[in-house]
């Protein structure tokens, strides 16, 4: 493909320059290749031009005189980077109704629901997530939550030529911010909620919110959480039409009503003006009611029928690592969940806290090398929600683990609930079931769907099933 097929106001000495592939990673570059030089949270591309060019680069658009043959200079590289990929792939962005779901809990669980709402009213679709990429049944691998631009287009394209009518996809604060999705416009997007995350990139609340927000300009249709205050926000200065869900309020444009919580699952009534859709979820808590809420609001506002809506909600099977009941045929249950902000723990606690049981135990930890400051927040949920607690490691990354655990002793210190600290998370799993009281609900928190733990620089293969299924085996 020429270049000036690629970029708009192509100067014409490049016009005609043959291109064999567009990227902003120089470890990609091929000979003929477009390099775009994008500056990132932590490196900078226009310090890699040198490895671009020896790999072949025919053209290097930058954002400054890097005294190079066959440079573009341009204002804004990644609004360039964007409109390459989509004429490159030929804009499949525009062929997809895109629909971003954002906000610090229940995205992945509100995209898989809205994903198997348009399924079941015959739309193929393709979804982009933390857990896995999909293009209808099809799974691909996920490397992060939102992807960067090429591969995002690159799986856009894929989408369309295998007949996605629509994608949904989780946009992360850092995604947004990164900008990620330049120059997708999207048919719909949701607001789910805002609590303490993400602070060692953002700084603090303030900043992650704007971060967040910025999605809503880039969208038709905002679906808002109206019980959130940080929903409200965006609600008071629309950038789209707007509707909105609250499981308390009257005032929203859908509201939750007379919702029955079962052990396995919940009730409610989703009422608008002039209609009520009955929904019935085999996913528990209060949570799953926020979840699916959004899910229907969103789908129906897009025109999709509420009678449709309602069956594929009472059909969801649930969400891998999200309130996931793992089968043990034992006297007690065990609960994996990737729970790990303090208002994610408080959500899985709350959810399993009145259901018939013995004892309520939780085993978390949390993350190394992020924000510090969430350690005894959750620490002093977990120590006031459950009857008893056992502190392990998450992901302790290249901080030791001992001091990410003394953070989290700190919100707990004044607590009584009882307690047992174990560092290695196989040996505190292994501690909990052969513990197991009958009629105790033991929840593992913070993994979820991931399958391996990060140990300093290394990553190693850590599944809870597996480590589950050892530990029965050897407490028959």
């Amino acid at each position: 493909m020429k270049l000036k097929d690629l970029i708009l106001n192509c100067p014409e000495k490049f016009s005609q320059i043959e291109i064999s592939g567009v990227t902003d990673d120089s470890r990609k570059v091929e000979k003929g290749f477009l390099f775009v030089c994008v500056k990132g949270p932590i490196s900078d591309g226009h310090n890699y031009v040198a490895k671009a060019v020896e790999s072949g680069a025919s053209v290097i658009i930058a954002e400054h005189d890097l005294g190079i043959e066959n440079q573009i200079i341009v204002d804004d590289t990644h609004r360039v980077l964007a409109e390459a990929c989509g004429n490159w792939y030929d804009n499949p962005q525009k062929k997809l109704r895109v629909i971003g779901v954002t906000g610090t809990n229940g995205k992945t669980s509100v995209a898989y629901m809205i994903k198997s709402i348009l399924e079941h009213c015959g739309y193929k679709s393709g979804l982009i997530g933390t857990i896995q990429n999909m293009i209808g049944e099809e799974i691909y691998p996920s490397k992060n939550t939102t992807p960067g631009v090429c591969d995002l287009y690159s799986l856009f394209a894929q989408m369309v030529q295998k007949g996605c009518e629509y994608v949904v996809m989780e946009v992360s604060s850092h995604a947004l911010y990164q900008r990620r999705v330049e120059g997708v416009r999207f048919a719909a997007s949701l607001f789910t909620n805002l609590t303490q995350d993400h602070l060692d990139y953002h700084g603090d609340m303030e900043n992650y919110f704007e971060a967040k927000k910025l999605l809503f300009a880039l969208s038709d249709l905002a679906v808002i959480n109206f019980d959130d205050e940080y929903g409200k926000r965006i609600i008071s200065d629309p950038k789209c039409r707007i509707a909105t869900y609250s499981a308390v309020s009257n005032e929203s444009t859908y509201t939750a009503k007379n919702i029955v919580y079962r052990p396995d699952g919940v009730d409610y009534e989703m009422v608008g003006f002039g209609l009520i859709g009955r929904i019935k979820l085999k996913t528990p808590g209060r949570f799953s009611v926020y979840n699916s809420l959004a899910a229907a609001v969103c789908t129906k506002e897009l025109g999709l029928p509420l009678n449709e809506i309602t069956d594929a909600l009472g059909s969801f099977a649930g969400v891998k690592g999200r309130a996931e009941v793992v089968p043990c045929n034992k006297d007690f249950t065990i609960i994996i969940d990737y729970a790990h902000t303090p208002d994610g723990l408080q959500n899985i606690v709350n959810t399993f806290k009145d259901c018939p049981k013995n004892r309520l135990v939780v085993l978390f930890g949390c993350g190394g090398d992020r924000d510090s400051a969430k350690r005894p927040k959750m620490g002093m949920v977990a120590a006031r929600l459950a009857d008893y607690v056992i502190v392990t490691s998450d992901n302790p990354r290249t901080e030791a683990p001992d001091a990410i655990i003394n953070d989290i002793l700190e919100g707990m210190k004044d607590i009584p609930t009882p307690r047992k600290v174990i560092e290695n998370r196989i040996e505190a799993i292994n501690f909990a079931i052969a513990n197991a009281k009958a009629g105790d609900i033991i929840i593992l928190a913070g993994k979820g769907h991931e399958t391996y733990q990060i140990l300093g620089n290394n990553t190693i293969h850590l599944d809870e099933r597996e480590v589950v299924a050892e530990a029965l085996a050897k407490n028959p």
